[in-house]
């Protein structure tokens, strides 16, 4: 039910508009002047006020600014109304502006649509709530925890890179985290409010990974049932983030040398050029200097990926973090399985430094959610023993 203050001097008019709402099925309440109007509005939360100008005290224009940063629509009503009082009232920020003797149709009319906007704008305020709490999980995520040399090197890199146009291979162990610093070189960019599209060179075919990248034009190939616009495209004005390109096809890195070259690539199946605008971020887990050797991964494209070098340690080297870690990933965890925070015991952590972590990040955050799982309320070294 939709809650309505009315702040109106003359008690005649003031009970007759809480009637006619009433039965219309909106709560009313009422104020006899400005003062008493703009206490109860700052003490309660309406949905619709009605305010008269001419009041004693406070008048309805002085309402209108002391209630300016609340989110209810304010309607004025006035028996000495004219046009340039109702255009200073409407730039205040009044919804709208009824004179007396108030027509019935059209106040209800204007109620529906002032609750109407209301509601409206309480739904975007909600919407834009969860995309900024949103927001600020995607970049809890996109963290880097650790206080180590290693990975304060890789931090101050990400930092002087981040707002340039350079192209950045990363490369590491599967595991360490070159995904997020690639989402935090581009988090960190110009680019940032443009699209980060992602590729992962080593899940597609080798047969679709030209139409992945560069799209195709409807028939060019069996399944090919209408146009597709590919990754390139669809991350124009903002970052490609191919990961895994040493597991590209040598036909395709032809084709990304050359839309590397000329900031244009072709659709599969067709003979026109389309512009991009692209920064292009790679990331690998292989030697490309020694895939360059056998073969299978072009100098010349390696060259031009490979302006900004970052590698990322493994967890092995910088085993200083792991508590740091572990730290930030029970937190996590338990937040998402709904339960009460875990605690390491020291000899706990102990060991987790003890061990060698042949799947890096990846891996250390699994075994802490196991144990979480599994485990009492505090983390033993017998824990780790029996359950990682």
């Amino acid at each position: 039910m939709a809650k309505i203050l009315i702040i109106d001097d003359e008690r005649a008019i003031r009970n007759t508009l809480k009637d006619i709402l009433e039965f219309e099925g909106y709560e009313v309440n009422i104020a006899e002047d400005g003062e008493q109007g703009v206490n109860m509005a700052q003490k309660d939360n309406y949905d619709l006020i009605y305010t008269d100008i001419k009041m004693p005290k406070m008048d309805g224009m002085e309402v209108l600014e002391k209630l300016a940063n609340q989110p209810s629509p304010i309607i004025m009503i006035s028996g000495h109304g004219n046009i340039e009082t109702a255009v200073e009232a409407l730039k205040k920020g009044a919804f709208d502006f009824i004179e007396k003797p108030l027509d019935l149709n059209r106040l209800l009319v204007t109620t529906k649509n002032a609750l109407a906007h209301h509601e409206l704008k309480a739904e975007v305020q909600s919407k834009t709530d969860e995309i900024q709490n949103l927001k600020k999980k995607v970049a809890q995520r996109n963290q880097m925890i650790g206080s180590s040399n290693a990975i304060a090197h890789v931090r101050d890199i990400i930092n002087k890179v981040a707002p340039t146009e350079a192209r950045v291979l990363i490369t590491g162990e599967n595991g360490t985290g070159k995904e997020v610093v690639a989402r935090l070189l581009h988090e960190q960019s110009h680019r940032a409010n443009a699209p980060l599209v992602e590729v992962n060179c080593a899940a597609i075919p080798s047969e679709l990974i030209e139409s992945e990248l560069f799209g195709h034009m409807k028939g060019s190939f069996t399944g090919a049932v209408k146009d597709r616009a590919g990754k390139f495209e669809q991350a124009d004005g903002g970052t490609l983030f191919l990961d895994e390109i040493g597991d590209m096809s040598l036909a395709a890195q032809t084709k990304v040398l050359r839309a590397l070259q000329e900031n244009e690539i072709t659709r599969v199946g067709s003979d026109k050029t389309v512009k991009v605008n692209v920064r292009v971020i790679a990331a690998t887990n292989k030697n490309l200097a020694q895939e360059i050797e056998k073969g299978t991964f072009r100098e010349d494209l390696f060259h031009r990926l490979n302006v900004i070098p970052i590698h990322v340690p493994a967890l092995a080297d910088r085993i200083d973090d792991i508590p740091e870690l572990v730290s930030y990933f029970a937190e996590q965890i338990c937040a998402e399985q709904g339960i009460k925070l875990k605690a390491f015991a020291p000899d706990a952590i102990a060991a987790l430094q003890q061990r060698a972590w042949p799947g890096n990040i990846r891996e250390l955050r699994n075994v802490v959610e196991r144990l979480i799982i599994l485990s009492g309320e505090t983390i033993s070294a017998q824990d780790i023993h029996d359950f990682a």
